[in-house]
């Protein structure tokens, strides 16, 4: 399994994988992968150094990346204090009022924090200068194309800067706009993403962006036969995220028995893509929760950063309680494969064996 990425980023095998945990994306790199840390959950830039600082010395000198959360358009924004004003009382009183019927109980005194910075773009801004004093060789933005200054002075530190796309317009305009590489984020992906399903949103990127940019193929990829369909279809390799939450170093980041138990029990179509996650349409795992949104009389999802700063706590408790049938998780349709709790290593080595097995099969009906 190889092909030109692996030669540019120093790597064994193109698989990129996505996870907000450190253990799992430093564990990634050294399987031959290339992990990449999500930072929005990082909400001040001194916990973000010290992570990457552990990545720097966890990883046995292998690449690794990071992915942050940036608009390319600036906003005019404060803090998350000075946002939360323009939420309307009808919308907490709803969040507040769900939790109580679902029983979730609060955060112990002194637990929890307000909002999410890691949403505002000027944190997102920190993010990357703080990685920039670091050895990542790849920055991957998760709102499409970053800034113009952000691309160039990410390129010019030797970065590679790549951007998700969920149609073939949106991954065009990333590259008239100087992105290195474009993920192809299909429908059936956790977290944001578009419309069109993978099996045609990959070739239709491909010949949208043309032989000389790389095309990453995302959404509903979590096995070697999945990696193997990716590839036919043009992409120069994977993106995944949702598998890597099956694993027992991202126990380091959340261990609790309720999140283990709801995505070990969920079929492929225990899904929904909603906007009540943080304001823009976003696949989750179907709970309770979702289903409250979706309910007469539930309140529209306020836009990106609002309805984080709204939902932040409420998560916060919902995921502390540990109830599986609450639980908040954004996750993909992938999660229908995610049956038992295995070490990263484990799984990278399933996803290359199988890969190499289902080529070979090809070969054989080709030869035939």
């Amino acid at each position: 399994m190889r092909t030109p990425l692996c030669d540019a980023f120093g790597i064994e095998y193109p698989i990129f994988a996505f996870t907000p945990s450190e253990h799992v994306a430093a564990a990634v790199s050294r399987a031959g992968g290339l992990g990449v840390l999500g930072c929005v959950r990082f909400n001040d830039a001194e916990e973000l150094d010290r992570v990457l600082t552990w990545m720097d010395d966890n990883t046995d000198g292998k690449p690794y990346g990071v992915d942050v959360v940036m608009p390319m358009k600036v906003p005019t924004e404060g803090t998350s204090t000075d946002l939360s004003q323009y939420i309307p009382e009808d919308h907490r009183k709803f969040v507040d009022e769900t939790l109580l019927k679902l029983g979730v109980p609060p955060l112990p005194e002194g637990e929890g924090r307000e909002g999410v910075l890691g949403w505002l773009h000027s944190m997102a801004r920190s993010h990357v200068d703080v990685a920039l004093q670091h050895r990542p060789v790849l920055i991957a933005n998760a709102l499409g194309t970053p800034p113009t200054d952000v691309i160039a002075e990410c390129q010019a530190a030797g970065l590679k800067v790549a951007a998700l796309a969920g149609a073939p317009k949106h991954a065009q305009s990333h590259v008239a706009n100087g992105v290195d590489i474009i993920i192809a984020q299909g429908y059936e992906a956790g977290g944001h993403t578009g419309e069109i399903a993978s099996m045609v949103l990959t070739p239709d990127i491909v010949d949208a962006v043309g032989p000389d940019v790389p095309v990453l193929g995302a959404g509903g990829i979590g096995s070697g036969r999945q990696i193997a369909a990716s590839l036919g279809l043009g992409a120069q390799g994977v993106w995944t995220g949702s598998i890597w939450l099956g694993t027992e170093e991202y126990r380091n980041l959340a261990s609790n028995e309720g999140w283990e138990t709801a995505f070990l029990r969920a079929t492929s179509s225990d899904t929904v893509r909603t906007r009540v996650y943080t304001g823009k349409p976003a696949r989750l795992l179907k709970t309770k929760w979702t289903q409250a949104w979706e309910e007469e009389g539930a309140p529209a999802p306020l836009p990106m950063p609002l309805q984080n700063l709204l939902v932040a706590d409420a998560h916060n408790r919902i995921n502390a309680s540990g109830d599986p049938d609450v639980i908040s998780m954004p996750i993909g349709q992938i999660v229908g494969r995610m049956n038992e709790v295995r070490p990263v290593a484990e799984v990278m080595a399933d996803l290359v064996a199988e890969f190499q097995d289902t080529v070979k099969k090809l070969d054989g009906i080709a030869g035939g």
